[in-house]
């Protein structure tokens, strides 16, 4: 849009247009829970993406006994964004999941109205440092547990004691590779920032 359009458009009576309103969202969880591939399968841009090799030395600190064919990780951020509709525009950023980043968190997070936690049933002490920093921050969240080749190890009620979330947290099965099921669960972030809002 050239800065004379909205101009043009009151003089002959048309509507003016006005973009998208930018909403940012966190997308964290532990390592190799899949927050890497649920921003590329959303995103309508090319995901920016930090990844690295895992190298020996890393692969001595990071677990890989349950995702043996990760060869790289997130050692920054992974950034992607989504349209919702003509009024919405969601950027995503996602946390890496190793402890030793954690000093990166508030940065990444600051000005985010709510934040995905993805849970893998098989760890889900992965992911306790990413439920405590959305709790501790009072930032609403929901919990999305990541069907690995379709399968969870636990009931969803059993997640939610696990973790020990209030019921007012969601907590939900998706698959971090499908893209209905990752807006599906930025959704239900979504409705939970904007009851936060209202409250």
């Amino acid at each position: 849009m050239t800065p004379t359009e909205p101009l043009l458009r009151q003089a002959t009576g048309q509507a003016a247009v006005r973009p998208p309103l930018p909403v940012k969202l966190v997308i964290a969880g532990g390592f190799g829970v899949g927050k890497t591939t649920a921003v590329g399968a959303i995103s309508e841009i090319e995901p920016l993406t930090t990844e690295a090799a895992i190298t020996e030395v890393a692969a001595g600190v990071d677990d890989l006994s349950h995702t043996p064919r990760k060869t790289t990780t997130t050692v920054a951020m992974d950034f992607g964004c989504i349209t919702i509709d003509p009024t919405l525009k969601l950027y995503l950023f996602g946390t890496p999941g190793q402890e030793r980043f954690g000093f990166m968190w508030d940065d990444i997070v600051e000005g985010a109205v709510g934040g995905l936690v993805i849970v893998d049933t098989r760890r889900l002490d992965d992911c306790y440092a990413a439920v405590d920093y959305f709790e501790h921050k009072e930032i609403p969240f929901a919990v999305a547990v990541n069907a690995f080749d379709g399968h969870v190890e636990h009931s969803l009620e059993e997640v939610r004691w696990a973790l020990d979330v209030s019921d007012g947290v969601p907590v939900l099965v998706f698959d971090a590779r499908e893209r209905g099921s990752v807006r599906d669960a930025l959704l239900v972030v979504l409705e939970q920032a904007l009851a936060r809002s209202e409250a």
